[in-house]
């Protein structure tokens, strides 16, 4: 915000980050999950190895609780007085 940043750009720049760490993480997590499924079929109850219900909650409910993990600190960050910040380094 020192060097003319507005908050909605800092929002914006902290929740895309964190949001596109989350989206590897769940693209990655899911492919192993469907490559893996008949090594854990035997820990599965109640649903099957391909369940699409499952393969579709699942990730949105990741990424739901990440995007609520990323804005709190660009909450934070969107609060911070640039002349402090420059202060503090």
């Amino acid at each position: 915000m020192a060097l003319g940043a507005r908050p909605r750009d800092i929002l914006r720049m902290v929740v895309g980050h964190g949001l596109m760490l989350t989206l590897l993480g769940v693209a990655a997590g899911t492919l192993a999950a469907m490559l893996l499924t008949r090594f854990i079929a035997a820990w599965l109850y109640g649903v099957t190895p391909g369940d699409p219900a499952t393969f579709a909650l699942v990730p949105v409910l990741l990424a739901t609780v990440a995007l609520l993990a990323c804005l709190i600190p660009a909450r934070r960050a969107m609060r911070v007085d640039p002349m402090i910040a420059l202060r503090y380094e």
